[in-house]
């Protein structure tokens, strides 16, 4: 990189760390570190929530498939993204903004005890926070890989500097700092990718009419929807994990709505993301696509967008659109990092230490802070190992496609009046049984059939949650309470039956 292309990056985290400091001043308790006091800008907390479902994965390991597939990659990748999250913008979004305002929760899972048990919320914290930890680590080993390639930096060091700048700002501000950065990475990493696009399509010598005569420029298949291992039922798997995944599942993402001050807000915010997951992964996807017909012989297709960035990008932009991939990683890990910061300290420790229950305001936020720095380091550890998981590609796909489907299917299902009769049982039997398919699948019939990997657990423990509940109905009143002060009333906003949300108010002081 030459001297433009050091400033550039090094502006970047620059701003990033100011950021951060700013933030700081508007973190008073637990409450503003995990859910920004619930003053949000809907608007705001829709390009976070952008931002933060997605890292430089798109530009190594979804590159990759661009750049050996086609497109199918847009459609079974990105267009889930966008289905699910407009789906939550009527179905989960202002659900978890009653939430917050009725039970006042800063973590996604702190409902889950009153909703079910105390064990299922225990449950499904443990295990989704460690699959949190291989999931950043795979964010991590993306960014190495692309600094590997501008750089010529090892891997070890280029996760080490990724990881401590994200961790000096989210740990310092918090969910306002994380939305903070989001938009300025969102501003930096749509300069740079239009950049890249202007380029491509100079390259392909045609301009603005490349987009369409690319395609008959393309290897054979890559114009095609889903094509190789990517079929049918591999997208409808895809589309229902992402639905969950993308609606609560992904902690981070809920928090997104619980920031905003009204449900109509989180309805926004969450239908502002949609409108960008259909817009802006088509933009970030068009040069490798075009980079089979630019550079058809890329020994190593991970590597083809900083490559393309290495060619054709003058001195300055080079560096901006580094700057721009590290900015999608760095929105994901901060905001996976204050959720599961946000899941250890209101859900785990209390638990296993009751009296964290009645801590001080400023201790509960030191304890917050700890919690987030301990998350980003074991992370940047196991991205340093992350080819023994199987690659980035493979944790992303592998691993938290097909194991988020038991952790979420009951945190997100529990919320709605269907599944009201669906009690501890339902929850526990549906996550453990979906885990134990995964292992089944995955360890001992060994297959390798990514889609037999992800339908399984998904199917099982969506099957086992419902039929428990039908079969062995557990009526609770405080559930039954939950579900009613959570759910829009006959004008689409008040509560249900203002009975049962005293009831779950005055339980919830228990």
């Amino acid at each position: 990189m030459a001297l433009l292309d050091w400033v550039a990056l090094g502006g970047y985290f620059l701003v990033m760390l100011l950021i951060g400091l700013w933030s700081h001043r508007r973190v008073g308790d637990v409450s503003d570190y995990f859910t920004g006091g619930g003053r949000m800008p809907w608007w705001l907390s829709g390009i976070s929530h952008h931002m933060s479902g997605y890292s430089a994965a798109v530009f190594v390991a979804y590159a990759a498939i661009a750049y050996s597939y086609g497109i199918t990659v847009y459609v079974w990748a990105f267009l889930p993204l966008a289905l699910g999250t407009a789906v939550g913008a009527w179905l989960f979004a202002p659900r978890w903004n009653r939430l917050r305002q009725r039970y006042a929760v800063a973590s996604p899972l702190e409902y889950l005890a009153k909703r079910y048990n105390v064990p299922t919320q225990q449950a499904l914290a443990w295990s989704g926070a460690l699959l949190k930890v291989f999931d950043v680590a795979a964010k991590w080993a993306s960014v190495a890989v692309l600094l590997n390639v501008f750089t010529g930096m090892s891997m070890t060091a280029g996760i080490l500097i990724t990881g401590v700048v994200t961790l000096l700002y989210c740990t310092v501000g918090g969910l306002w700092a994380d939305a903070l950065t989001d938009f300025g990475q969102f501003v930096i990493q749509g300069i740079a990718a239009l950049a890249m696009v202007w380029v491509v399509l100079d390259r392909l010598g045609d301009g603005i009419s490349g987009l369409g005569t690319l395609w008959h420029k393309l290897p054979a298949g890559h114009g095609h929807p889903l094509v190789g291992p990517y079929t049918a039922t591999f997208l409808g798997a895809y589309v229902v994990v992402k639905l969950f995944e993308y609606n609560g599942g992904m902690w981070n993402l809920a928090q997104r709505y619980m920031a905003t001050d009204t449900p109509q807000a989180a309805r926004r915010s969450a239908g502002l993301s949609a409108v960008l997951y259909v817009i802006w992964p088509a933009v970030l996807l068009f040069p490798p696509v075009a980079a089979a017909v630019l550079l058809p012989d890329v020994a190593d297709p991970q590597k083809i967008y900083a490559l393309m960035a290495e060619s054709y990008l003058p001195a300055g932009l080079v560096g901006l659109t580094l700057a721009g991939m590290f900015s999608h990683t760095m929105a994901m890990a901060s905001s996976d990092a204050n959720a599961v910061s946000a899941v250890v300290t209101r859900d785990i420790i209390p638990a296993v230490v009751p009296r964290a229950k009645d801590l001080p305001a400023a201790t509960g936020l030191l304890i917050a802070r700890v919690c987030t720095v301990a998350f980003i380091t074991v992370s940047m550890l196991v991205a340093i190992e992350a080819d023994h998981f199987g690659g980035v590609l493979g944790i992303i796909v592998g691993l938290v496609a097909a194991v988020m489907g038991p952790i979420s299917i009951p945190m997100l299902l529990g919320l709605l009046p269907a599944f009201r009769k669906c009690g501890p049982r339902a929850a526990l039997s549906s996550w453990a049984l979906g885990l134990l398919g995964y292992v089944l699948v995955k360890f001992v019939l060994e297959s390798t059939d990514q889609t037999v990997i992800i339908v399984t657990p998904l199917v099982t423990s969506l099957v086992v949650y419902v039929l428990v509940g039908l079969l062995s109905p557990e009526p609770d009143t405080t559930a039954d309470a939950i579900v009613a002060a959570v759910s829009p009333g006959p004008d689409g906003d008040h509560d249900g039956d203002r009975e049962l949300v005293a009831a779950a108010v005055t339980g919830a002081g228990d």
